[in-house]
C-alpha cells in the first residue's frame, strides 16, 4: 500500500496508478458510448418513437446521467469513498444491461434507470482519483489528464462502433448485453489494482467511527440507490417531470454549494466561485456536444450517405457514434505533450484561453454540420466526409476544455 504522498512522488510523466484507473474507465466508456449511440436509434427503429419524442427522450436520459454524477460524488465525498463508489456504479451498470438484454423492448426503460445511477457513482470519482494522482500546481496534470482521455476513448471507439453494429445488424439484446459483460471486465480490472491506489479514494468518515455505523451508512445508500429507480423511471419517461426535476436540482446545487463554502476560507472561496464559472460555461459545450446521441444521431440515421471518401462503405452512425473517439486517440497525446512544451516556455494558455478555444472549435464543428446541407442530394441526403470533419474539428474543442 502506497501513501498519498509517496504516489505522488513517482517518478515521469505518468504514474502508473493513471494507466490502472484508465483501464477500468476505459470499459466503463465502451458501454456509455455504445449505449449513447444505441439510445435514440433504438427508440426510432424499435420502439417506434418519432425523432421528436426520441430526441427528448434521450435529453431526459442524458440529463439524469449528468445530474446523478453530483449526486453520486456527493455520496462519495461524504460517505462512500472513490473506490467503494466505483464498485456500487459497475454492479449497477452490470444489472442494467442485464436488464434491458432479457427484454430491450419491455424493460429498456427500466434497465435504463440501473445505467443512470450507476454512471452516477461511477464517471465522476474516477475522474476525480485521477486528479489526485497529482500534487496541486503539478504541469503535468493536464498532460494526464490527455493521456487519460486518450486510453479512455479507445474504449469509447470499441463501444461506439462494437455495440451499434450489433444492435441494428444482428441482436439488440446482444448490444445491450454486451454493458454487463464490459463491465465485469471493468470491475476486475479495478479489483485488482486498487492497491495501487493507496489511501486515494478511501472512506471520508472518520476512522474512529465504528465499523457497524460506517456500514450503516455505507447500506442506506446502497438502498436508496435502488428506492430511487421507480422515481427515476418515471420521471424519464415524462419529459416534464425532467423538466421540473431540472429546475430543482440546479437551484438545489448552487445552495449546497453555497453552504459548503462556509467552511472555507476566503482563497479557497475565490476558486470555488472559478470553478463555478467554468461549470456554467461547461453545461453550454456539452449540451451541444451531446447531440451526438440525439440530434446528431437521428440526422446520421436519416440524411447522410453511406459512403466514406467516396468508395468505403460505412454506416453514418457508426461514423457519428466513434469518428471523435478516433481523433482524440490521435490527437490527444500530441496535445498533451503540446501542453508540456509551452509550459516549458512559459508559453501554455491558462484554463481561460483554452475554455475559449474549446468553444471556438465549437462554433467551427457545428458550422460544418451546418454546411453539409451545401451538399445534400435531391433526397435530403448529404455527404459523410462532411459530417465527419464537423467532428474532427470538436474534437479539437474537447481536448481544449475537458482535462
Amino acid at each position: 500500500m502506497y501513501t498519498i504522498q509517496e504516489i505522488h512522488d513517482f517518478k515521469g510523466k505518468y504514474p502508473k496508478q493513471l494507466l490502472h484507473l484508465a483501464g477500468s474507465e476505459m470499459w466503463e466508456r465502451f458501454c456509455f458510448y455504445g449505449m449513447r449511440g444505441m439510445l435514440t436509434v433504438f427508440m426510432v427503429t424499435q420502439l417506434g418513437l418519432g425523432d421528436k419524442t426520441a430526441n427528448l427522450q434521450y435529453g431526459a436520459i442524458q440529463a439524469f446521467v449528468y445530474a446523478f454524477t453530483f449526486i453520486g460524488g456527493l455520496f462519495a465525498d461524504k460517505i462512500l469513498g472513490f473506490q467503494k463508489s466505483l464498485f456500487w456504479g459497475a454492479i449497477l451498470m452490470i444489472a442494467g444491461g442485464l436488464v434491458i438484454a432479457v427484454s430491450p423492448h419491455s424493460l429498456f426503460y427500466i434497465g435504463t434507470c440501473f445505467f443512470i445511477i450507476g454512471t452516477g457513482f461511477f464517471k465522476p470519482n474516477i475522474s476525480t482519483m485521477v486528479g489526485q494522482l497529482y500534487h496541486e500546481g503539478d504541469v503535468r496534470r493536464d498532460a494526464g489528464f490527455s493521456l487519460f482521455y486518450s486510453a479512455i476513448n479507445l474504449g469509447a471507439l470499441f463501444g461506439g462502433i462494437l455495440m451499434i453494429w450489433v444492435g441494428k445488424y444482428h441482436s439488440w439484446p446482444l448490444a445491450f448485453g454486451l454493458v454487463s459483460i464490459v463491465m465485469t471486465i471493468s470491475l476486475i480490472n479495478f479489483a485488482f489494482t486498487r492497491k495501487s491506489m493507496g489511501t486515494i479514494g478511501l472512506s471520508p468518515l472518520h476512522p474512529d467511527m465504528p465499523n457497524k455505523k460506517r456500514r450503516m451508512y455505507e447500506i442506506a445508500v446502497y438502498i436508496g440507490s435502488l428506492i430511487a429507480i421507480p422515481f427515476i423511471l418515471k420521471l424519464v419517461t415524462n419529459t416534464h417531470y425532467t423538466d421540473l426535476f431540472m429546475y430543482i436540482i440546479g437551484p438545489a446545487t448552487l445552495v449546497y454549494l453555497g453552504w459548503e463554502m462556509r467552511k472555507f476560507n476566503t482563497k479557497e472561496n475565490k476558486r470555488l466561485l472559478a470553478a463555478l464559472v467554468f461549470i456554467i460555461f461547461s453545461i453550454l459545450f456539452w449540451a451541444f456536444f451531446e447531440q451526438a446521441g440525439g440530434s446528431l444521431s437521428i440526422f446520421a440515421l436519416n440524411n447522410v450517405h453511406h459512403t466514406l471518401f467516396g468508395f468505403i462503405p460505412m454506416d453514418p452512425n457508426i461514423v457519428n457514434n466513434s469518428a471523435n473517439s478516433v481523433f482524440v486517440i490521435i490527437f490527444a497525446p500530441l496535445v498533451g505533450l503540446l501542453w508540456l512544451w509551452l509550459s516549458k516556455r512559459k508559453l501554455e494558455p491558462n484554463s481561460v484561453v483554452k475554455f475559449g478555444l474549446g468553444f471556438l472549435f465549437l462554433a467551427g464543428a457545428f458550422y460544418a454540420f451546418y454546411a453539409s446541407i451545401f451538399f445534400a442530394d435531391a433526397d435530403g441526403i448529404t455527404s459523410l466526409d462532411v459530417f465527419t470533419l464537423g467532428y474532427f474539428i470538436i474534437t479539437f474543442g474537447e481536448l481544449s476544455l475537458s482535462p
